[in-house]
């Protein structure tokens, strides 16, 4: 009911679900109905999109539109983060460890046509790390980039971003990528410390 109601709001995309393991997430083992229950809603110029961790959950999120017959899921999300104590405690595994299993996750989107985004979470500080380096962001965002992310969203994960610390980020993102970054980055802001 809520991916119908803000489809009926006018949204472009909504990310309806996450094909993670219902072992370690048992409230989101019920994504590929929850697809299927929101097909109707799907507007034109709506697109769906759905977090996929690895290559199994990348298999889920493609039996949905077999299914369906059609693109019910139009794009698909990875995440990482900035940090390697949040990555392992997130994803148990490293930085490094979460880009090469996106590998065939990539391939599967380029092939089935679908858009694939990169999450990097962790963007200004860490709950473990403390403050995140700018840098290494912009390293992180560059190897999603390298993979073929047509979409990259910078997450501050625990709202600790200011706009002095968005700006030099901003600016660390642009020295890496290159201005044609900022029409594929998107920041996943909070209000969290006013």
């Amino acid at each position: 009911r809520l991916v119908e109601l803000l489809c009926a709001a006018g949204v472009d995309e909504v990310e309806v679900s996450s094909f993670v393991s219902s072992k370690w997430v048992p409230q989101l083992g019920d994504a590929a109905e929850v697809f299927a229950g929101a097909t109707g809603a799907q507007r034109a110029g709506v697109v769906f999109s759905a977090l996929v961790p690895n290559e199994k959950g990348m298999e889920s999120a493609l039996e949905v539109n077999r299914r369906a017959g059609r693109h019910v899921i139009d794009k698909v999300s990875v995440f990482t983060a900035a940090s390697e104590t949040f990555s392992h405690k997130n994803t148990n595994a490293s930085i490094a460890e979460t880009i090469k299993r996106f590998e065939p996750v990539a391939a599967s989107a380029k092939r089935e046509g679908l858009l694939l985004r990169g999450y990097v979470s962790c963007l200004i500080s860490c709950p473990f790390e403390g403050p995140i380096k700018p840098e290494k962001v912009a390293q992180v965002a560059q190897a999603l980039s390298d993979l073929g992310c047509d979409e990259i969203d910078l997450g501050d994960t625990i709202g600790a971003g200011e706009p002095e610390t968005i700006t030099i980020l901003i600016h660390a993102m642009l020295a890496r990528l290159g201005e044609d970054v900022l029409g594929e980055m998107t920041l996943h802001l909070h209000d969290t410390f006013g």
